[in-house]
């Protein structure tokens, strides 16, 4: 009963607030373009896709609520890790800044309606996929590390019978998409160190699955892609 008032803290309500209302949010916030539908269809996707899974989440796994809140207390998650989560956090702000100042001043205009509208889909396809991979998978830590004292055990329901890593596919899918959705060609710079950087992380992370869990060397043999199947 104690553990979410220990992990729910005001820092991490303050976090929240800044990184699933205001960032997607910033686009508007920096141009001042109120009327800048595509922007707000990317806020809204983002906040909703948010909100809605953590609900699903908290309903159906209601301790990894408090395992996802301990992102800044967990000691024995990789270095690596809290770098490569530092890099996106970075790119994400700077895809959402670079966006709203790309209309603001009006940089680049190079896609249709249509494309604007596929873009749509797919943000949300990936928000999706994103939330239905946390939803399935109670050991779904924002960090990379073995929780042994949950009793990690390998998830290999739902899209994790497709791939091994789906919540980065949902994750690379949105952050593609955003760029052709604010019609903003420099935004694909951020969306770019994202991409890289979350392809690093995956590869990172079932490295150390590999190693350290046990039972999901064999899983690997069963599902063989971590991102894109038939590819990688």
């Amino acid at each position: 009963m104690t553990t979410p008032q220990k992990t729910i803290t005001p820092r991490v309500i303050v976090q929240m607030l800044l990184f699933i209302i205001i960032l997607p949010m910033l686009p508007l916030l920096v141009s001042w373009h109120w009327g800048w539908w595509e922007a707000w269809a990317f806020a809204l996707t983002n906040i909703l896709g948010f909100v809605i899974s953590r609900a699903l989440m908290a309903r159906r796994h209601p301790d990894l609520v408090a395992e996802r809140a301990k992102i800044a207390q967990q000691e024995d998650a990789k270095p690596w890790d809290k770098r490569l989560l530092f890099l996106m956090g970075v790119g994400w702000v700077l895809l959402a800044l670079v966006a709203g100042l790309d209309e603001l001043f009006g940089w680049t205009a190079l896609f249709g309606l249509a494309l604007r509208l596929l873009a749509l889909l797919v943000l949300v396809a990936g928000q999706v996929l994103a939330g239905y991979a946390l939803i399935e998978n109670r050991f779904f830590s924002a960090t990379v590390r073995i929780q042994t004292e949950r009793g990690q055990t390998v998830c290999s329901s739902g899209p994790y019978a497709w791939m091994r890593h789906p919540g980065y596919a949902g994750g690379l899918l949105s952050y593609v998409a955003a760029p052709f959705l604010l019609d903003a060609a420099w935004a694909f710079l951020p969306a770019l160190l994202i991409s890289v950087v979350m392809v690093i992380r995956t590869w990172r992370e079932d490295q150390t699955l590999q190693a350290e869990l046990p039972g999901y060397r064999e899983y690997t043999q069963k599902v063989r892609y971590r991102l894109l199947p038939g590819i990688w």
